[in-house]
């Protein structure tokens, strides 16, 4: 056998595709040097062809050898059984403990018993081989709307909170605008408020601004806080008149402010807020710990850990140091930060929503941030997260973030994950999972110019995993499932109870025509745009075709073909003729759109506030970073002034129309 072909057969062993099918439906197979740094991404020695032969022969050794499977995936409440080899004598311990749950002896065959939910071990023994299997138990589905809410079918509001404009912010939306935000909408029979992640970005990474590249997916952005909300801040006054966030001017004033309201709850807490934080960080434990160390850290040596001295490298090594005592702010912050969102969510229960808050959790962390520094040693190295061309971004993705190496993952217990979920989901009623193709396989781009590939990722225990943590918090999950979606996705997805993600601007049949409200698919959110699509008002106008144009991406041709094929969309989203829709407008557009949304059979819909309020431009234009004003913009109508605007109004009346929502309940 050749050294290519042992490479090829490694790669296959450890998830790497062979190949993939790109937009056009063109098979690129996955050369050799890709092979080679995926592989080594996932700590593999492949540097030479005997390195390549002696790690495949020690992998197929070892799994030869292994006398259980080293995940087993069942049914909460439902007996299963796996195989093994041989004779063996076996024992279930409980996760977390050391409680026997089931036990006995099986020849190629163990059968269990009904095991409790939870990620448990099932320890094996046959002569001297010792193996432990980890047996994951899960509901059979993610909770559904109908467990969750009680109603059938339920339609949001979703927004940027960072682009919140209030009397009473400080220039950046905030919690307290949140719950201002969901209180309006609960009497309009709005189900939920959605909004763009609020992970912690990195005290030191003042230039980040991106939700969608956060520092750590399982700690809160604190420049969220309410300063009016916290003893001893000293709130900067209205301060949202311009069009768009000034992020350093908010940030000085921001974090002057924290710094006096901590110094204040040291010397004034009361009993109740000093056990209210005691048990806050018992019950984070080391996760808790070590990001605040992070940030101690990144405030002394940068915020790219990548950078650090040896000695402070990765968290396992920095854990032999004392927690350094500026850590006690930065705890205090993530409290005051997990009090106000847990707030924000209630009082949105409480105003009416019966979903309360729908978070997002993004699809990964920066290679440079806490994240990647927390959980080193289940990242994947010299390898950032993206994805190939498709019709989100013809010239394909590269999102500079960690990816986890699914084998290390998996031999600690999935535990980085898991802490993740957990904390997105505690204080909200559904959770969107962004690019959640990235459960089933990802595509990873290696650092040293490489073309990217797809490794495989363990889908089933993925998706265990979350149902676990979904049913024990008590969340919707819903999975962003566009791109290249692999065959048989979203049908495995649907069956685990997972909704799926409707993007009315994509839905469009062979022939090239949006696709019938009725053709929709009932488990899923139907929206008409993300955060990098263009708005209602926006894909009226063209606003996304005069940026590419002005950018050098089209040139004066490719403009004048893309305005045609919009006139086009839009006269069949109007469902007229092309030559009859010149007398209409981007707001006939828009009741149009909203209409389809309520009409549609799906259980959950989903309204952005910048078409209620008719904004053109969009949150964020991929591909840019200062050509666009990306995550700057500020909604043009501050909170206080909301519910009196005709968009507003008119979309309360199209979902209560549709049977989506009681009626609007009038305010006296």
């Amino acid at each position: 056998m050749n050294s290519d072909a042992e490479l090829a057969d490694l790669a296959r062993l450890c998830g790497v595709f062979d190949s993939f099918r790109d937009l056009d439906g063109v098979t690129r197979p996955t050369a050799p040097e890709t092979q080679r740094a995926l592989l080594r991404a996932n700590g593999l020695d492949v540097g030479t062809a005997s390195e390549v032969r002696d790690t495949l022969t020690c992998l197929c050794a070892e799994a030869k050898a292994r006398i259980v499977p080293e995940d087993a995936v069942m049914d909460s409440g439902s007996p299963a059984s796996l195989s093994c080899k041989g004779e063996v004598a076996w024992h279930v311990l409980r996760e977390g403990s050391d409680d026997v749950l089931a036990e006995g002896t099986a020849q190629d065959r163990i059968d269990l018993p009904a095991l409790p939910t939870g990620l448990h071990h099932l320890h094996a023994r046959h002569g001297r081989s010792r193996a432990v299997c980890r047996v994951i138990v899960a509901p059979t589905r993610a909770p559904s709307l109908q467990d969750v809410a009680h109603v059938r079918t339920a339609w949001g509001a979703v927004a940027a909170l960072y682009g919140l404009k209030s009397d009473r912010n400080g220039g950046l939306g905030d919690f307290e605008d949140l719950a201002r935000l969901a209180e309006i909408f609960g009497p309009l029979g709005a189900g939920f408020v959605g909004l763009n992640p609020v992970h912690a970005l990195g005290w030191a990474a003042q230039d980040v601004i991106s939700p969608y590249s956060p520092s750590h997916r399982g700690f809160l952005n604190t420049n969220h806080i309410a300063l009016d909300k916290v003893a001893g801040a000293v709130p900067s006054g209205p301060s949202s008149k311009d069009d768009f966030i000034d992020y350093a001017a908010h940030a000085r004033h921001h974090r002057t402010a924290l710094h006096a309201a901590y110094d204040h709850f040291q010397s004034n807490a009361t009993a109740s807020e000093r056990a209210s934080l005691k048990r806050f960080y018992e019950t984070a434990g080391t996760a808790l710990q070590d990001f605040a160390r992070f940030e101690c850290l990144s405030t002394e040596h940068g915020p790219d850990c990548r950078h650090w001295p040896d000695g402070v490298r990765t968290a396992d090594r920095a854990r032999a140091l004392d927690l350094p005592d500026a850590a006690g702010f930065h705890i205090w912050l993530q409290w005051v930060a997990d009090r106000q969102l847990e707030a924000a969510h209630a009082r949105a229960q409480e105003g009416g929503l019966a979903l309360g808050l729908y978070l997002d959790l993004a699809v990964g962390a920066r290679l440079d941030g806490a994240e990647a520094w927390c959980a080193s040693t289940a990242m994947a190295h010299g390898v950032s997260l993206g994805a190939p061309p498709d019709h989100l971004s013809p010239a394909g993705q590269n999102w500079q973030l960690a990816a986890y190496a699914p084998r290390a993952l998996a031999e600690q217990d999935y535990a980085p994950l898991r802490q993740i979920l957990r904390q997105a989901m505690r204080h909200c009623g559904l959770l969107r999972i962004d690019h959640a193709l990235g459960l089933n396989r990802s595509y990873w781009i290696p650092e040293d110019g490489s073309p990217g590939g797809y490794i495989r990722q363990p889908f089933e225990a993925l998706m265990a995993i979350i149902a676990i943590e979904a049913h024990r918090a008590g969340t919707l999950i819903v999975g962003e499932d566009l791109g290249l979606v692999p065959e048989g996705f979203r049908d495995t997805m649907a069956a685990k109870g997972f909704y799926g993600y409707t993007v009315l601007q994509y839905e469009k049949t062979a022939a090239g025509k949006f696709r019938d409200a009725k053709d929709l698919r009932p488990q899923s959110l139907a929206c008409f745009a993300t955060h990098d699509t263009p708005t209602v008002a926006g894909f009226w106008a063209g606003r996304d075709i005069d940026c590419w144009h002005k950018l050098g991406w089209i040139d004066a041709n490719g403009r004048k073909r893309a305005q045609r094929q919009r006139d086009a969309e839009k006269a069949d989203l109007l469902g007229v003729p092309t030559a009859e829709f010149a007398g209409r407008s981007a707001t006939d557009l828009r009741d149009t759109v909203h209409r389809r949304l309520a009409d549609a059979p799906t259980a959950l819909a989903a309204v952005q506030l910048d078409d209620l309020l008719d904004v053109e431009d969009t949150q964020n234009l991929p591909g840019t970073v200062d050509e666009h004003p990306n995550w700057r913009r500020r909604s043009p109508v501050a909170l206080e002034d909301l519910a009196t605007q005709p968009g507003v109004a008119q979309i309360a009346e199209t979902m209560a129309a549709a049977g989506r929502s009681g009626p609007p309940t009038r305010q006296s």
